[in-house]
């Protein structure tokens, strides 16, 4: 069963989470904002997708943009960053076993079924 990190205020997390359901595709759904992802599990995902930590950072988010921009951290601090201030993890992430995608768009999702 796939797993969805998803945050339901967000346009494209909702289009991930609406893909999955109108594919009949069988998930669960991680409201990532209301459980504690700690620095483990965010390098988790990072491996998973394939991604560094800092390509699941939302840069465009205020917090990022007054505290963050323009400095430089290692995979490890971004995970730790990221897992203080989830609003900065992108959305939605689905996971399948021990792969991984930004569903961005949505049919990403198709290369991990």
């Amino acid at each position: 069963m796939l797993k969805i990190y998803h945050n339901p205020r967000c346009s494209k997390s909702r289009a991930g989470l609406k893909y999955l359901v109108d594919n009949t595709i069988p998930h669960k759904i991680i409201e990532y904002l209301k459980v504690l992802l700690s620095p483990e599990d965010i390098m988790d995902l990072s491996i998973k997708t394939g991604l560094k930590p800092f390509e699941l950072v939302r840069t465009h988010e205020e917090y990022f943009k007054k505290n963050l921009k323009g400095k430089e951290f290692t995979d490890k601090e971004w995970c730790e960053i990221i897992s203080e201030n989830l609003r900065l993890l992108h959305r939605p992430i689905v996971v399948n076993g021990n792969n991984a995608v930004l569903a961005q768009p949505p049919e990403n999702i198709n290369n991990i079924l």
